[in-house]
């Protein structure tokens, strides 16, 4: 595996860890300044928006990201997959995103994502 993809492994399990504990203070460290969410209500929201939105409290529990396609071209990275979550009634429910990645001064942030369920 080359080095690239196990930076953008070990981030896509960070990121997705970020979002189950409302971790912004790791959101802000991976998250480029032009970064921009394509939430599953539909709205956009940009770098600021999204660190605001990750600080409240979610519902979920057991997010779990599986079927995961990452694929490097160059300086750019797009990464695919499912997640299998409970909602908060107890049910089981699932859902996709496509987070997008660029690698800036030798390092790789997150530029986009799009989370539907």
């Amino acid at each position: 595996m080359s080095q690239d993809m196990e930076e953008l492994t070990a981030l896509n399990r960070d990121y997705v860890a970020s979002v189950q504990n409302c971790d912004v203070k790791r959101f802000d460290q991976i998250l480029a300044p032009e970064f921009y969410c394509s939430n599953p209500d539909k709205t956009l929201v940009d770098r600021a928006a999204f660190l605001a939105q990750t600080a409240r409290p979610i519902a979920i529990r057991n997010l779990r990201a599986h079927d995961v396609i990452i694929r490097i071209m160059g300086d750019f990275a797009i990464i695919h997959a499912a997640t299998s979550y409970t909602t908060g009634d107890g049910q089981q429910a699932t859902g996709r995103y496509t987070d997008c990645w660029a690698k800036k001064n030798g390092r790789w942030l997150a530029v986009s994502a799009h989370v539907s369920r």
